[in-house]
């Protein structure tokens, strides 16, 4: 039982900062999880013999390091729709979802549930950054998690991945390569919002619930991107999407859809729900980037798993009430 506290003692506090390391290696908040009970297991079993060399932060990094890349063996990356390299896509062409491939998912912050760490928690965890990471092999992704965001030094990085110094400065390189060709600015985080972008995202929100397309794409911006993964496809323009809205989305009149406002990856989201019957049940999660008063980019995601982590409702009756 002394050891058990001893553990828990050592290691608890940097739970909520490994669920995030995992999430940014795996690009995904379910896969995070699962990976991040195993950290811990692996970190019990050995910590009879731990001899405190590193620091304990340093002993749970390689111990989730080397989790996560062994998880990540012989899996394909998580991307985006855009990140398919494919063009724009026809809004008026049915969508057809593609379940085999592997998608990125994002990030309640909620999930991440210790205040204490809130600060570590949140940064460099935007959609962009972690889709770009995507493009990179594992370990070289790896390396760039440990030198640029967490800030490990480079003998450091070597030692936790059984590199060589030279071999982390070659591959941090490579990263930095990848995540300068073209990367995606993420909008403003939500925490952070003028009262102008405030007013942006209610706009953007209550168009939808007034089934009001035209409302929509006037909040748009001219070159705004959608894209909804599992379905590949992707959309360039506050025209398209609003063709894709009126062609595509299942909701027929004002009142079929409600949006619960949450937050993902630091920035402003919502629980889409959708009519069925006397009830609304979940659809999808929208997380908007919003840049210069306008949305920039919006990824909706679909999965009744995310509601669960955003701690957001099963299902909303006509009683509920919708969050400023």
């Amino acid at each position: 039982m002394t050891d058990e506290r001893s553990f828990e003692t050592a290691t608890a506090v940097y739970r909520a900062e490994l669920l995030v390391h995992c999430y940014r290696m795996l690009g995904s908040t379910t896969d995070a999880e699962d990976v991040l009970q195993e950290v811990y297991l692996r970190a019990w079993k050995a910590f009879h013999s731990f001899e405190g060399r590193s620091s304990v932060r340093t002993w749970m990094y390689r111990i989730a390091t080397n989790t996560c890349l062994t998880a990540l063996e012989g899996r394909s990356r998580r991307p985006l729709p855009t990140g398919l390299g494919t063009d724009a896509s026809d809004p008026r062409v049915p969508v057809v979802a593609d379940e085999e491939r592997l998608w990125l998912q994002p990030l309640p912050d909620v999930a991440v549930a210790d205040p204490s760490d809130a600060v570590v928690a949140r940064e460099n965890v935007g959609l962009a950054m972690i889709a770009a990471m995507q493009d990179m092999p594992p370990r070289q992704r790896a390396v760039l998690i440990l030198r640029d965001v967490l800030a490990f030094s480079a003998s450091e990085t070597a030692d936790l991945l059984d590199m060589s110094v030279a071999g982390v400065n070659s591959a941090l390189a490579r990263a930095r390569r990848t995540m300068g060709d073209g990367t995606r600015r993420d909008g403003r985080r939500a925490d952070q919002l003028t009262d102008r972008e405030q007013a942006v995202f209610a706009e953007f929100c209550r168009a939808f619930e007034d089934h009001d397309v035209d409302g929509l794409v006037g909040v748009l911006a001219g070159d705004a991107v959608w894209e909804m993964p599992p379905f590949p496809g992707w959309y360039r323009g506050a025209a398209a999407i609003g063709e894709l809205t009126t062609h595509q989305c299942p909701a027929n009149q004002p009142g079929d859809l409600r949006m619960i406002p949450t937050v993902c990856n630091g920035l402003p989201a919502a629980g889409m729900y959708m009519r069925d019957g006397e009830v609304w049940k979940p659809f999808q999660i929208d997380v908007v980037s919003i840049v210069d008063d306008e949305v920039t980019h919006v990824a909706a995601f679909f999965g009744a798993e995310l509601f669960q982590l955003a701690q957001l409702p099963a299902v909303l009756d006509a009683a509920a009430s919708v969050a400023d």
